[in-house]
């Protein structure tokens, strides 16, 4: 349960903020003696540590971030410091003994080219970083006055990094001032608001300052802040309600429902109602099965009065085989299944139906994951080994590995410690040895390998320091690895152990979001503390549920689209409008590049060939990106080059090229008059003009037309220029069909 915590509306005045810039003056005015006395007088203050005094204060003016001084290739002419400060080490080298310590004077510190820049009295590229009146300017003068102390090993680190309050109540409008506080090794304590960095992940929520004071906005929803001190992140959650607060009357049918409409109830933000049968119908098939449901389909779904009628199609639906092919596309996509090379054909059908026959079979998830880090042999024997092909590097296979099947993305932590984690750059180079005994041996087949473990201890160099760094997974320990043991498969019982806080949480968010449009944590492959989730019990309790069901696949697909919230509309009330986070009713987006391809030909009547397949086999069933470049289409319509592990790779945002190819295209033409497509059927169809017209919306929409838009349509097809009825033609309903199309309603799921 939430606490309400004492907030500041904006009409009152900002006293908190007059305390803590008081209390800033105060903490500085016992740490050193403000003015100009000589080094000697500063040794009677106590000694200002280098590491917890100086680094942060560098990090909360910008010195050290990536387009300052932190920036890759030596920082700022010539001046580096590490990233955020993780390296302080580093940086009080480069800062003293670097370019014969000309950046500093100890016998008159405001002197020091250090301070100079930074106060702006010298001309400075980065302008004014440290006001020659303020207190950070005081603590680094005296730091420089006491002879530049650095940090020794015996100095107290930093341990724990608190917020206060981590969870409030925020009403719209009104202000809440975070305190900061940090734990140190020593046992000591201290507030570091005045230097710790703010920043909210939905600034439309809520905002916040460089001193912490969050101010909400004027929506309702949840909104977090992410506090960094040093190497340590903590997070303030706030739950903005709407200001007359309403009641979701839908039912919970599962879990998740029951905590998704809790939320809601909480904020006071009323649920949109189910959606129709039709609506339902159309969605489900296109989630599920990435296609649009048959004019026959839809006609007995419609016709059904059985309560359970939903149920049982999604049933029909996991055990169909266009479920297979559509995540299977959704799988190899992220899987890097790319052909650069005509002698790639092989590996990449053989790979692709490894994984397309591992969903049809149902194999459970943590198996088939198992099975791919693990693949020895030959892509013939083994298809699972054709991902070796593509990712060859440890570095490469550590990064794609924990952003894909973890939700971590290890790429920062090569360089510098990671900016929003605490992953390190051992923790990196630990992952990478994982993959350090992997042997490779050509075989016949024009470029395939065999692929091996190599005898031999695992060990990974860490090109920044030069060290030899053993297997490690993030944040656990893993016990020795013998030399004749492949380290992959103790990485994959490391990654599927029930306790693990990754493995599982990372393919049920990724799932969230391909059903719900938005994942719970956003972006779905970002799991971090400071990266909170919007609804954590209802991850933790779909977390669960998935463990517990054996890492079915198909069980998390049904739980998902079994809950009333999946089946809300999309259609919002005068409430929840604006609401693009808690999900209180669907969030309509455009079918991907291969489901609108097949939902086009599929309405025409048209088929698309592709080179090497079978004639009819559908868009998304496509083993790889080579198709993208004999189809316009795909390419314009985004659909990804399998370059990355990234779901970003797709392009799913409309454009004007997209537009203009529906519209004229000589593709879009080309299908619509086709030999012995719908159009040309529908015109020689003895059956009423009116039955026809219904044929055409069951086969857009998955639903019956509306009484005017079948008047509408009737008398376009039927009504000549003299106002006289004629005979509904061929090119009539070819430009029916093209006016369908083109709507929205066609081309988005909703």
């Amino acid at each position: 349960m939430i606490a309400s915590a004492h907030t500041m509306c904006m009409a009152q005045p900002i006293f908190k903020l007059t305390c803590v810039s008081l209390g800033i003056c105060l903490l500085m005015l016992s740490r050193v003696a403000i003015g100009s006395e000589p080094a000697e007088s500063a040794k009677a203050v106590e000694q200002i540590n280098f590491q917890n005094d100086i680094v942060p204060i560098f990090t909360k003016a910008g010195c050290n971030s990536g387009t300052c001084h932190a920036k890759a290739g030596g920082g700022q002419n010539g001046f580096q410091l590490s990233l955020l400060g993780f390296e302080p080490e580093e940086d009080f080298a480069h800062l003293v003994t670097e370019s014969r310590g000309r950046r500093l004077f100890p016998a008159v510190p405001e002197q020091s080219l250090l301070l100079l820049k930074a106060s702006a009295q010298v001309p400075h590229g980065g302008g004014l970083r440290l006001a020659s009146d303020s207190a950070e300017y005081d603590v680094v003068r005296a730091w420089i006055a006491q002879g530049m102390p650095r940090s020794d090993h015996a100095s107290a680190s930093l341990l724990k990094l608190q917020v206060a309050p981590e969870k409030s109540k925020l009403a719209m409008g009104c202000e809440q001032q975070l305190s900061v506080n940090a734990t140190f090794s020593d046992g000591s304590s201290r507030d570091v608001t005045h230097l710790a960095l703010f920043e909210s992940n939905d600034s439309g929520l809520a905002s916040v300052n460089e001193t912490g004071l969050v101010r909400a906005g004027l929506l309702p929803g949840q909104v977090s802040i992410m506090i960094r001190f040093q190497d340590q992140v903590a997070v303030y959650s706030a739950l903005i309600p709407l200001d007359t607060p309403q009641i979701s009357t839908t039912p919970a049918r599962n879990f998740i429902d029951e905590g998704i409409f809790a939320t809601l109830n909480e904020i006071g933000l009323p649920s949109s109602e189910l959606c129709n049968d039709a609506t339902f119908l159309r969605r489900v098939t296109i989630d599920v099965a990435g296609r649009m449901p048959s004019v026959a389909e839809v006609e007995e779904f419609l016709a059904d009065q059985s309560p359970t009628k939903r149920d049982a199609w999604i049933e029909r639906l996991l055990r169909s085989p266009e479920h297979a092919d559509f995540f299977a596309n959704k799988w190899t996509t992220l899987l890097k299944n790319r052909r650069d090379d005509a002698s790639d054909i092989v590996s990449n059908f053989a790979f692709h139906s490894w994984v397309r026959d591992s969903l049809l079979a149902n194999k459970p998830y943590d198996q088939w994951v198992r099975e791919l880090l693990a693949a020895t042999g030959t892509v013939m024997g083994n298809p699972p080994v054709a991902w070796y092909k593509r990712v060859k590097e440890p570095t490469q296979q550590l990064e794609d590995v924990a952003q894909l099947f973890l939700g971590v993305r290890m790429q920062c932590a090569q360089c510098h410690h990671h900016p929003f984690e605490r992953w390190s750059q051992q923790d990196y180079y630990g992952m990478a040895a994982f993959f350090t005994r992997i042997g490779r041996k050509p075989i016949g087949t024009r470029g395939e390998d065999m692929i091996f473990h190599q005898r031999g201890v695992a060990l990974a160099k860490n090109m920044q320091s030069g060290a030899m760094v053993p297997p490690s997974a993030l944040g656990d320990s893993i016990s020795d690895i013998a030399p004749d043991d492949d380290p992959r498969l103790k990485l994959a019982d490391w990654m599927s152990d029930p306790s693990n806080r990754y493995f599982a949480k990372a393919v049920v968010n990724r799932y969230w979001k391909h059903f719900f449009k938005r994942g719970l944590i956003e972006p779905e492959d970002d799991i971090r503390e400071s990266n909170p989730a919007s609804h954590p019990d209802v991850l933790a309790m779909l977390e669960k549920h998935f463990i517990d069901h054996k890492f079915d696949l198909r069980e998390l697909v049904r739980v998902i689209v079994q809950s009333n919230a999946y089946q809300l509309s999309a259609v919002t009330n005068a409430h929840n409008a604006a609401d693009f986070q808690s999900f209180s009713h669907y969030y309509p987006e455009r079918m991907q590049a291969e489901v609108l391809l097949d939902a086009i030909d599929q309405l025409t009547g048209a088929t698309t060939t592709f080179a090497n397949l079978p004639a009819g086999t559908r868009a998304i069933a496509l083993p790889d990106n080579s198709y993208n470049r004999s189809s316009p289409f795909l390419t314009v319509f985004g659909r990804p080059d399998n370059a990355s592990v990234c779901e970003c790779e797709r392009v799913q945002s409309s454009s004007l090229g997209q537009s203009l190819h529906m519209l004229n295209s000589a593709d879009i033409k080309g299908k619509l008059s086709v030999a012995n497509g719908r159009a040309e059927q529908l015109a020689k169809d003895p059956r009423t003009v009116e039955e026809r017209v219904r044929e055409l919306y069951l086969a857009a929409y998955a639903r019956p037309p509306a009484d005017n838009e079948l008047v509408t349509a009737v008398e376009f097809l039927t009504i000549a220029e003299n106002g006289t009825t004629v005979p509904a033609t061929r090119e009539g309903f070819e430009d029916l069909i093209w006016a369908l199309m083109n709507t929205k309603e066609f081309l988005f799921i909703h």
